[in-house]
C-alpha cells in the first residue's frame, strides 16, 4: 500500500508540476508578478525563493497551486501593474487556459514516446476474421452466421482481416456489401447490410461498430480471464475469481468480453449459467447479471469484473505516424470523458462510477505493474482528465474564471468583488461535498478486509 501510495503522489505530482508551470509560464510571459508556486496545499513543508517567486512543497499533496499578485477574490486594485486584475482581461484568460493547455500538451508528449517505442495493437486485427458470437436481430444475424465461422469476404476485401473489415464498413454504413463466410468447412456467399454510425469507428470503438452489424470478433483462442471483481457485483455474489477462466454461458464458448457483453444485452438480464475453469477444475455457476455504467460512459448488463487483455501485436512508429496516434488517442479519451459528464447530467450515469484519489491510485498501482508503457498511457489520460476538469466552468477552477471574465467581457465591466467572493465560497464547499462523495465511492468499492 506504502508503494501504491508513493506511485500516486509522483503521478499526480508531475500532472500538477506540469499543470501549473503552465499557469507560471504565461503569466510570467504576460509580466505578472509570481508570488507562489505550490505543490501541494496547506502548510509549507520546504522550498526556496527566488525573485519574487515562493517555490515550495506544501503539506497535502493532491494538488497544487500558483498564487499571482492581486488575484484574490475580494482583494482590491493597488494600482501595482504587476498585479492579475491589472492586465488586460484577454492575458487574464491566457493564464486561466495555459494550465489545461499544459496538461494536453503533455498527454500529447506521453502517447508520442509511447507509440514510438511500443506501439501496441490488437493481435486479433490482423489475423483472420473469426466471429466469437452473432448478435440476434442484427444484419449478421440475417446471413445465418455462427460463432466460430470465418469471413473470408467483405466488400471487395478477399479474405480480410478485422482492421479490413472496420475499414470497409465505414466506407460503406448504410450500404449492403458482398459477404461470405466458411461454416463447418463450406463456404456460404451472401450480403450484409452495413449498419451503425461513422462516429463509432471515428472514436475507435469497434466492438460498438461491428455490434451494429451484429459481428463480435473472437480476440483468442483461449477463455476470457478474470483479473479483479468488483465488490457488491454479480460477479462478486457468484464467488467469482480473480485467475477464474470464462470458457462459455450458457453453453456457448466465448473468447472475448465483447462477445459476452453482446450475449448478456441480447438475454436482457435474464439469469445464465457461467462455464469457469479453476485450478483446472471446470464448474457451472448461476449467475444474474444487472444494468451498470462501464468504462465507456454507457449503461448495460455487467457482470462486474476487469479481465486481463487479450494478445497483443507490438511494433514502433515513426514520428509523424506516433504524433498523429497520439493525437487520436488524446481525442478518443478526451469525447469520452464528455460523454460521461453528459451522461451525469442526464442521469444516465451514475455518479458511484467516478473515481477519487483512492480509485485513481487503485489504477496507477495496477498499470504500474502491467509495466511503464501501460503505466504512461494512464498518466496521458490522467492528463486529459485534469486538464477538462480544469475547464468546467465552476468557480475557483479554470474554467470558473474564464467564465467571469468572459461575463465582464460582455458587460464591460469587473462584477462586484463581493459577489465574486460569495460566489467562490459556496463553490468551495460544493467542491468539498463532491471531493467527500468520491472517496466514500472509492471506499465502497475497497474489498472488504481494506475498508477502513
Amino acid at each position: 500500500m506504502i508503494i501504491a501510495i508513493i506511485r500516486l503522489l509522483i503521478v499526480l505530482g508531475i500532472m500538477v508540476l506540469v499543470h501549473e508551470f503552465g499557469h507560471f509560464a504565461v503569466a510570467k510571459l504576460c509580466g505578472i508578478r509570481v508570488e507562489t508556486f505550490s505543490i501541494g496545499f496547506g502548510k509549507r513543508l520546504f522550498g526556496f525563493r527566488r525573485g519574487d517567486t515562493d517555490y515550495r512543497l506544501s503539506l497535502l499533496p493532491l494538488g497544487g497551486y500558483v498564487k499571482m499578485a492581486g488575484d484574490n477574490p475580494g482583494e482590491a486594485p493597488t494600482g501595482d501593474p504587476g498585479e492579475f486584475n491589472a492586465h488586460p482581461r484577454w492575458q487574464r484568460v491566457l493564464v486561466a487556459l495555459a494550465g489545461p493547455v499544459a496538461n494536453f500538451i503533455l498527454a500529447l508528449f506521453i502517447m508520442t514516446v509511447v507509440y514510438m517505442n511500443h506501439h501496441e495493437t490488437d493481435a486479433y486485427l490482423s489475423g483472420a476474421a473469426r466471429n466469437d458470437y452473432t448478435l440476434v436481430n442484427t444484419p449478421a444475424a440475417k446471413t445465418g452466421i455462427h460463432p466460430g465461422d470465418t469471413i473470408v469476404h467483405y466488400d471487395n476485401a478477399e479474405n480480410p482481416d478485422w482492421e479490413t473489415i472496420v475499414t470497409q464498413s465505414l466506407l460503406n454504413v448504410g450500404r449492403t456489401v458482398p459477404f461470405s463466410y466458411t461454416h463447418d468447412g463450406q463456404r456460404f456467399d451472401t450480403t450484409i447490410l452495413v449498419a451503425g454510425t461513422k462516429d463509432d469507428a471515428v472514436n475507435g470503438d469497434i466492438p460498438a461498430l461491428l455490434g451494429h452489424i451484429g459481428l463480435a470478433p473472437r480476440y483468442q483462442d483461449a477463455p476470457v480471464k478474470v483479473d479483479r471483481v468488483t465488490p457488491d457485483t454479480p460477479a462478486a455474489a457468484a464467488g467469482l475469481q480473480p485467475g477464474d477462466l470464462i470458457a462459455g454461458i450458457d453453453g456457448i464458448s466465448i473468447h472475448s468480453v465483447p462477445a459476452l457483453l453482446a450475449y448478456l444485452q441480447d438475454q436482457n438480464g435474464k439469469p445464465s449459467v457461467l462455464s469457469l475453469v479453476r485450478n483446472g477444475h471446470t464448474l457451472q455457476q448461476p449467475i444474474t447479471p444487472q444494468k451498470m455504467p462501464g468504462g465507456d460512459g454507457t449503461t448495460g448488463y455487467r457482470l462486474g469484473f476487469s479481465y486481463l487483455r487479450p494478445p497483443v501485436k507490438v511494433d514502433k512508429l515513426a514520428f509523424p505516424a506516433a504524433v498523429s496516434e497520439a493525437w487520436a488517442y488524446n481525442l478518443k479519451n478526451a469525447l469520452l470523458i464528455k460523454s460521461v459528464l453528459k451522461g451525469l447530467f442526464q442521469r444516465r450515469v451514475s455518479p458511484a462510477a467516478l473515481s477519487g484519489p483512492i480509485g485513481i491510485g487503485q489504477q496507477v498501482d495496477s498499470a504500474a505493474k502491467q509495466g511503464y508503457w501501460t503505466l504512461m498511457e494512464l498518466m496521458a489520460v490522467i492528463s486529459i482528465n485534469l486538464g477538462i476538469f480544469n475547464l468546467l466552468p465552476i468557480p475557483i477552477l479554470d474554467g470558473g474564471m474564464i467564465t467571469f471574465l468572459a461575463v465582464e467581457s460582455v458587460i464591460r465591466r469587473d462584477i462586484n468583488q463581493q459577489i465574486k467572493e460569495r460566489v467562490y465560497q459556496v463553490a468551495f464547499v460544493c467542491l468539498l461535498i463532491f471531493a467527500a462523495m468520491v472517496i466514500f465511492n472509492d471506499i465502497s468499492k475497497l474489498p472488504g478486509h481494506l475498508k477502513l
